[in-house]
């Protein structure tokens, strides 16, 4: 079973606005409401792919029991923490005329360490070492930088495999607890080790260091270069798919999720990561953070080169 965990969620609100003007009224022409926030984004894409997920997430008030009525919509299991207050909504505005894509967040729920151990503690007394846990994205306000360096030090000590998709100090916490798996873009890992990496073996070492470590693994994204994935072993580049554009929000989510589920699944690693960049622009050319389907994964999946480095 693949775990994800969102502890930020969102209901994420995409609209479509032709020439967005501040200061005048602007009208939405298209609008579509997913069921949000990273790791909620994983088990969706994991539900298409069909693997078996529980998306579990810290939700409040109306907003939460919205998103929780969703995801039993979509036929995704969903554990849910109550915490008092209101989860946030997000509007995305996407401007077709301008090519620009504007992100209002809400804040959302304030939460307690009390609340986060009660919440680890009910995960940890569910999951087991064939488990794969996915904690992704975004701290609830009150929360520790270093949440997710004891979610993962906890999970970790039970023998379950950890993913680890976040970024800035949240990130830089977790890895001193050596999750399995994390997948920075090049920028980001490039800042955490202070210097540029703008070259695939200049990535590829700055990952082995990673993995000198204690990581397992490691998926560096780069955008339209594609992605470089590091294990103790080897060194591999995946080529990205050229698709169409209609949404880029959560297709980093879409490729953890196919890490994840290939993993799972007993895939040997050049179908994973074919599996992965497929995911990934396959999600790309959806609206909003709607999950590809499958059938259309797959007919991708032979357009990804994989070349070891």
């Amino acid at each position: 079973m693949i775990y994800t965990v969102t502890l930020n969620p969102a209901l994420d609100k995409t609209a479509v606005v032709e020439n967005l003007t501040l200061d005048r009224v602007n009208r939405i022409s298209e609008l579509r409401v997913d069921p949000g926030g990273k790791g909620i984004n994983v088990s969706k894409v994991i539900h298409e792919l069909g693997g078996q997920t529980v998306a579990y997430a810290l939700l409040a008030g109306n907003t939460g029991r919205t998103i929780k009525r969703m995801l039993d919509e979509q036929g995704i299991e969903c554990e849910v923490f109550e915490v008092p207050g209101e989860t946030r909504a997000n509007l995305k505005i996407k401007d077709p005329v301008k090519h620009e894509n504007t992100d209002i967040n809400e804040p959302g729920p304030e939460v307690t360490d009390e609340h986060l151990r009660q919440m680890l503690g009910i995960l940890m007394a569910r999951v087991t070492e064939s488990d794969i846990v996915v904690l992704s994205g975004s701290l609830p306000r009150g929360a520790r930088s270093d949440t997710y360096r004891t979610w993962v030090s906890s999970l970790k000590a039970m023998g379950v495999t950890v993913y680890l998709d976040a970024d800035g100090e949240k990130l830089v916490e977790g890895i001193k607890a050596a999750p399995d798996l994390i997948k920075p873009n090049e920028i980001e890992l490039g800042d955490m080790l202070g210097r540029t990496l703008d070259t695939d073996a200049k990535v590829a070492e700055a990952a082995r260091e990673l993995i000198d470590k204690g990581l397992e693994r490691v998926m560096v994204s780069m955008g339209g270069a594609g992605a470089v994935y590091v294990t103790r072993e080897a060194a591999y580049k995946a080529s990205p798919v050229k698709v169409p554009v209609g949404s880029t929000v959560g297709a980093g989510d879409s490729v953890v999720a196919a890490l994840a589920y290939a993993q799972s699944e007993g895939m040997g690693l050049a179908d994973t990561l074919r599996l992965a960049m497929a995911t990934g622009a396959a999600n790309v050319m959806q609206s909003g953070t709607q999950a590809a389907p499958r059938d259309l994964v797959d007919s991708l999946v032979e357009r990804v080169v994989v070349t070891e480095l």
